[in-house]
């Protein structure tokens, strides 16, 4: 149609090209397309029409101008593309003829189309030197978003780079980490499923098969695309694919059984209505256009007189398909004549339905868009009403600076470009479900808005149904999750989503699913069994509510009230012979040392302080000292005494009670003093060992200065030493109650539970060094009080005819 100014329109209104056998001796014939015609592109180069109509009887845009076009049937292929876009920059006759001078008469002002991405290239590449901008409504290759290479591309639908970010995030929205992909053989679907795979990536997700094919392969290319989908493990497939493409795969999977898959479809096909006549898809689930409403259009389309269908080839060609009938004008031969009752009211196809506009609407936005920049450039505004004129001549070049700024509203859709020519990318979720009757139905569950804040741009508003029906989502993962406690280690050769689990190491946790790696807890903590969290680790030391910490504090307790018995004893018999033969000062002070011994055990038991572990050691250190002092004292008595019976000796005024007394308080002073040393330099203190044992805390009264430690020990140590020595000269010595022999085996106990203490204290662990320390305490404690006071109790209290000064003597002169 003619009009002021020329808008093109490329569809693919045949799916295929007649092919043409050169001979190089005649002229070759012209390319026609062949094949049945596609219902939906036929609808939308009806939509462009109906839209320059409505523009024309427009009384805001464009007024009194009338828009003309001019609409070309591409095939859907590259040559008759390339043959297509001469004509529209030239308006010459349909051959393939470059001009030596390209003049602006007969190029168009826009050209909208075409709607695949392969043809959208070769036309653009065409026309870009001549400035004429092309709008598709359908051609979503990421590629053309390239302004470098499509200077003058434009289009209304989203590119495929917002669609592929989306289905990532679909696929992970879902939990799928294993799936199989198939794509068009095609710029459409290769661009598409790279962006797909990259967003996929850095998603987590792997992919199992990446399987490519075109409507134009051998059939034996798209049986072996449908067994790797059937023999793969992957139970979800996202298919990049334009409609013709699937339409062949989905003919060839439903020739044999095979298990059920989740398909994730591109707008492409998932939407398209011929598609959801393969029921065993049900359940899939993609992006379309978003739905909107065309007024009139409808209206348009059905009110097609059989004068005007006789006017234009092509509505011939499909009224006659349609209606399986012949116009008399056609050249069809084996149909019957039309009679005049074909009513396209009642028929049904993607023509006539339009229930559900998605890219008719593109269709319509493109040819809208074209105009609005037309209206810019020639109209100006004046008092809200726009005076334009028509005799302006503008040239295609003002045209594509236009369009880089429209913007406008249209039955709910904000139109406009950015810088790449891109609209801002909304998708509609649908889902492929089963009705009551078992026809599939398309539903809307959710959107893709790509303007939204990042994390908010898909939603999912309404339940899914599921491949077979399910209300659950099903899975599709190459391994299982690892579970809290466990990590991932990826396993050679295999992608990143193959792993096996492994529990984590003693001492490390992993708290949740899918980790990566363990992580150590805190030193003070450790894991529990499952080993997914850190607990406290328990406080171990001697108590006195264990078994342990209360049998050594009953023997500590009994061994102070022994002593304290044997105290009573003496003194209360301290008139009796045997208590003033054995020297009954020195054995009084050595009975209160021996019950400082058993009662300072008690400060081992519990929880160490800054005081208890200053005590302990130091007040064992001087009772000890203290307790030896007069063991040693009453050694020396013995020997002395021996030496002063000798005709002429007078050695006892030399160690008389005085010296005895001086004697003990100077080896206790020394003790005294190396324990004030040891507590000014560096005393005992509480800490925590964490290091004998990885799952529990000791509490313990780490030594300060082991010289210290060990100097004390040393000195005790020394005395024992010294008084043994004594004790074994006078052993044999001629005494009534044969004291130095009792002390002679006191001191061999001493000696022999304090050599054996010293490796049992380095090597026993956590509270039993405590344990063995009392142990030796109480040992060598009993040892002495019962050793030096037990015979003499045996006697007082059971052989008192023994405890006479006359047996005393007489067994002192034997």
């Amino acid at each position: 149609m003619d009009g002021d100014y020329v808008i093109g329109g490329v569809f693919s209104i045949h799916s295929n090209m007649h092919t043409v056998k050169h001979n190089y001796t005649t002229m070759p014939e012209p390319l026609r397309c062949t094949g049945r015609i596609d219902s939906e592109e036929l609808g939308f180069s009806r939509a462009m029409t109906f839209a320059i109509d409505s523009i024309n009887n427009s009384t805001k845009l464009l007024p009194g101008i009338r828009l003309g076009y001019q609409i070309y049937d591409s095939c859907a292929s590259v040559p008759m593309t390339v043959k297509v876009a001469f004509q529209l920059t030239n308006g010459l006759d349909p051959v393939f003829y470059i001009p030596d001078n390209c003049s602006q008469s007969g190029m168009v002002m826009a050209v909208v189309g075409e709607s695949g991405s392969t043809p959208s290239i070769s036309m653009s590449r065409i026309i870009a030197p001549f400035n004429i901008p092309q709008v598709s409504h359908f051609a979503t290759c990421a590629c053309l978003s390239n302004k470098q290479q499509y200077p003058n591309f434009f289009r209304t639908i989203p590119s495929d780079q917002f669609q592929a970010e989306a289905l990532a995030k679909l696929v992970k929205q879902f939990g799928w980490t294993w799936i199989g992909a198939v794509r068009s053989d095609s710029d459409y679907g290769n661009n598409g499923m790279a962006s797909f795979l990259k967003a996929a990536y850095k998603e987590g997700i792997c992919v199992e098969y990446s399987e490519s094919f075109y409507r134009t392969h051998p059939r034996s290319r798209i049986q072996r695309v449908a067994d790797v989908i059937r023999r793969s493990t992957a139970k979800v497939v996202v298919a990049f694919v334009s409609f013709g493409d699937m339409s062949l795969l989905m003919e060839e999977m439903s020739c044999e059984p095979s298990p059920s898959r989740q398909w994730i479809g591109s707008e492409s096909w998932v939407t398209h209505p011929d598609m959801l006549k393969f029921t065993f898809c049900a359940g899939a689930i993609g992006f379309g256009i978003p739905q909107s409403v065309i007024p009139g259009l409808r209206d348009f389309l059905l009110d097609l007189s059989p004068s005007e269908v006789a006017a234009s080839p092509i509505l011939t060609e499909f009224w006659e398909d349609a209606f399986n009938c012949k116009l008399e004008k056609s050249a069809a031969t084996n149909r019957s004549l039309c009679d005049g009752t074909e009513d396209i009211k009642k028929l049904q196809s993607l023509h006539t339905d339009k229930s559900q506009l998605r890219v008719t609407v593109m269709v319509y936005n493109a040819v809208y868009a074209i105009a609005h920049a037309i209206h810019n450039a020639v109209c100006q505004e004046t008092n809200s009403t726009s005076q334009c004129d028509k005799l302006s001549r503008i040239e295609s070049k003002q045209i594509f600076t236009q369009l880089k700024k429209v913007k406008f509203s249209l039955n709910g859709y904000n139109v406009s470009f950015d810088a790449n020519g891109d609209p801002v990318a909304k998708y509609e979720l649908v889902n492929w479900q089963k009705s009551k009757s078992g026809i599939i139905e398309l539903v809307s569950v959710g959107y893709y808005d790509a303007s939204l804040p990042v994390g908010q741009e898909l939603c999912i508003n309404k339940n899914i149904t599921w491949v077979e029906g399910r209300t659950q989502v099903p899975m599709s993962v190459c391994t299982e999750s690892c579970p809290p406690g466990t990590h991932r280690i990826l396993l050679k050769g295999k992608p990143i989503c193959c792993f096996d689990c492994i529990p984590c190491p003693e001492g490390e946790i992993s708290n949740a699913t899918d980790s990566t790696d363990c992580f150590p807890c805190h030193k003070e903590f450790w894991p529990n069994a499952e080993r997914d969290t850190c607990f406290p680790k328990p406080v171990e030391f001697l108590s006195f509510s264990e078994v342990l910490g209360i049998l050594l504090a009953a023997f500590s307790g009994g061994g102070a009230c022994l002593a304290a018995i044997t105290t009573t004893v003496f003194f209360r018999h301290r008139t009796s012979p045997i208590v003033r033969a054995n020297n009954s000062e020195l054995s009084f002070l050595l009975l209160f040392s021996l019950t400082l011994c058993f009662l300072c055990s008690l400060t081992f038991i519990g929880a160490p302080s800054e005081w208890s572990c200053m005590l302990r050691h130091t007040a064992f250190g001087i009772t000890f000292v203290l307790c030896i002092s007069c063991v040693l004292g009453k050694t020396i008595v013995v020997l002395m005494a021996f030496k002063a019976t000798l005709p002429g000796s007078n050695i006892m005024k030399w160690f008389g009670p005085l010296q005895q007394r001086m004697t003990v308080v100077s080896f206790t002073l020394i003790q005294v003093l190396i324990c004030t040393v040891w507590l000014v330099v560096s005393p005992p203190f509480p800490m925590k060992n964490l290091t004998t044992y990885k799952d529990r805390i000791i509490l313990e009264c780490a030594l300060g200065s082991a010289v210290g430690f060990w100097a004390v020990l040393g000195y005790i140590g020394l005395l024992a030493v010294f008084c043994f020595v004594l004790a074994v000269l006078a052993r044999k010595l001629p005494d009534n109650f044969n004291e130095a022999k009792f002390i002679t085996f006191s001191m061999l106990i001493f000696c022999a539970v304090w050599i054996t203490f010293i490796p049992a204290y380095v090597s026993s662990p956590g509270k039993f060094t405590v344990a063995v320390e009392i142990f030796a305490i109480l040992a060598s404690s009993f040892g002495l009080i019962l050793c030096i006071f037990a015979p003499k109790c045996f006697i007082i209290l059971f052989k008192p005819e023994m405890n006479t000064k006359k047996h005393l003597m007489n067994k002192t002169q034997y």
